[in-house]
């Protein structure tokens, strides 16, 4: 079996973020690292390597970004993913959902045929939450998204997906994309023992030439979003102490929250 886990290179939400002059996300004047909602991915794909024991099962890092994005792949490989593939060319920066999601699909038809396709429920940066879903559609697969819970039995996998009113129960039959939510367990530390046998897994990197996609396919100029404009965040402000000396404490809490239409 040939899992394919879909891995993003983010900027750092603790670091100072900044945008480009043509509005889109600094990816090199930043630190970055794997999206935290991708470890969930790759968490998922090991823990099914390691339920299926006895099974051959390659577990393959596949990541679309900078030149520094193969950190991402990097840290996939020391939790335990068994090889990476780096996607990496100019043209593609500035890129949206929708020419990310052709890379992606054009990427794993190359290091595939892929088996389960896994991806997080969206990414730390932009949040969209519609990769997994545009991938089912390019590779003509059926998808089985937002899971909470995943169980696999021979071709069969079977999710349990939290919703605002109930819980559903969705079942597949493999090839398939697989997209996890956060819910879905935490994911592992790299071990010593792990950082050190990633240096020794098989990591390739390709460009669009190599997956036989268009640059005028990608990249901000083939964009169907854009970001119009941006603005720093305003500064922190002081807060407001109110002493309930006299009783007053609980009226003036309920009008501050009224006002801010929290209540």
């Amino acid at each position: 079996m040939n899992i394919v886990v879909c891995v993003k290179y983010v900027p750092d939400a603790t670091a100072d973020r900044q945008f480009e002059s043509d509005n889109t996300v600094d990816r090199v004047g930043v630190d970055g690292l794997l999206s935290e909602l991708d470890e969930y991915a790759v968490e998922q794909a090991l823990q099914i390597k390691e339920k299926r024991d006895g099974e051959e099962i390659t577990v393959t890092a596949l990541c679309v970004g900078p030149e520094k994005g193969v950190d991402a792949v990097r840290k996939a490989l020391q939790m335990g993913a068994d090889k990476g593939v780096h996607v990496v060319d100019d043209a593609i920066a500035g890129s949206d959902a929708i020419a990310t999601s052709l890379v992606l699909a054009k990427a794993i038809e190359k290091v595939g045929p892929a088996d389960l396709v896994v991806t997080g429920m969206a990414s730390t940066d932009a949040g969209m939450s519609v990769v997994p879903a545009m991938l089912s559609e390019r590779l003509g697969l059926p998808q089985v998204t937002q899971a909470a819970v995943v169980e696999t039995q021979g071709d069969q996998v079977r999710i349990k997906r939290d919703g605002d009113a109930a819980t559903e129960v969705i079942g597949g039959t493999m090839p398939l994309v697989l997209s996890v939510t956060d819910q879905s367990g935490e994911a592992r530390y790299p071990s010593f023992k792990g950082i050190m046998a990633a240096k020794k897994k098989p990591l390739e990197t390709l460009s669009l030439s190599d997956l036989g996609v268009d640059a005028g396919q990608v990249g901000l100029a083939a964009a169907w979003t854009a970001v119009e404009d941006t603005a720093a965040r305003p500064p922190r402000t002081a807060g407001e102490i109110v002493k309930d000396e006299d009783g007053s404490g609980a009226t003036a809490l309920v009008e501050f929250l009224a006002s801010k239409k929290f209540i």
